[in-house]
């Protein structure tokens, strides 16, 4: 059994999508009960091209809208091809044949002025990736660190804040605010399939998934190819982030080092100004030696919270 759990929660848009609505549990029965449950990762792709999970990404993506990708089909066009190609799309993606197509880059600009890259993938493509983002969030959901806020259902930059504020009341009114470089342009596609497959053991998916990244982009009208990096702008992109990250949100649980994080934006939190060196130090290390990304130093700001600047708000 599937139900949909709508989390009602708009957050604004500081690296992916405008919203993260709608997050799918599975339901089992256990006795006389009804109980959640994680589905079996080894046939997800099932899962994922079921009526109902297509359905409702379907009507997901035809509500955000959006511009069209490098086809130009837009969503107003989504439902006559599907009714012509359905079929054909499916036996493709179930026999592992179906290639996407390459991602349109635009340049947006941010709010400091600088320019941001967004890669829009076709509207086909992204009714797949959000049926894939559909069917992995709730397996993903039990592993998230209980300080990771960014892109989750019912958890907002104000939540996060708040957490921030819960530390610094305890005595933790130090910080080391975490820049990483160029997060979603660098992430190594070896590395995030290496995490995916530690959950995911449902080959056919994980194979999509890197194909996905693999796609390429369309600048103007010259190709190039992606060997590395996550695309903003996808349905898929915010989840596959959050599960590459975790993997420092876990390193940093086992140090004991309290932190939030809201996307590639991470405060770790400490109780005195020696203390931030030392951290900045090592959770660098870390970074750049296990997960290959890479931290910008001369932006990464130690020192006390008060009066420092995070997901828009300072603290006094």
């Amino acid at each position: 059994m599937q139900k949909t759990v709508t989390s009602g929660c708009h957050r604004k848009n500081r690296t992916e999508s405008e919203s993260y609505d709608g997050v799918q549990t599975f339901i089992g029965i256990i006795g006389e009960n009804l109980v959640e449950v994680q589905p079996c990762t080894t046939n997800l792709l099932e899962l994922i091209l079921c009526p109902d999970n297509l359905n409702r990404a379907y009507r997901h993506v035809v509500g955000n809208k959006g511009a069209g990708g490098v086809d130009k089909m837009g969503t107003s066009e989504l439902l006559p091809y599907l009714n012509l190609h359905k079929d054909e799309l499916l036996a493709k993606l179930m026999s592992g044949k179906y290639r996407p197509g390459s991602i349109r880059r635009v340049a947006i600009s941010k709010d400091n002025g600088k320019m941001r890259n967004l890669g829009i993938p076709t509207v086909v493509d992204r009714l797949v990736q959000q049926a894939i983002s559909q069917i992995l969030t709730p397996i993903y959901e039990s592993q998230f660190s209980d300080n990771s806020f960014g892109f989750r259902p019912k958890r907002s930059a104000h939540d996060a804040l708040k957490r921030v504020q819960e530390y610094a009341d305890n005595g933790y009114r130090y910080c080391v605010d975490l820049d990483l470089e160029r997060f979603f342009d660098i992430v190594n596609h070896s590395k995030l399939i290496e995490v995916i497959s530690r959950t995911i053991k449902d080959g056919r998916v994980v194979s999509l998934i890197h194909r996905y990244l693999n796609a390429g982009v369309m600048i103007g009208h010259k190709y190039e190819a992606t060997e590395e990096g996550v695309p903003q702008g996808g349905p898929l992109s915010p989840l596959l982030s959050n599960i590459l990250l975790n993997e420092l949100d876990k390193e940093l649980d086992s140090r004991g080092h309290p932190f939030v994080r809201y996307a590639d934006d991470c405060l770790v939190m400490v109780r005195s100004r020696r203390a931030t060196e030392r951290v900045r130090d090592s959770v660098a290390t870390f970074l750049e030696k296990k997960l290959f990304l890479r931290v910008n130093m001369d932006k990464t700001v130690i020192g006390a919270l008060q009066g420092k600047k995070f997901l828009g708000y300072s603290f006094y």
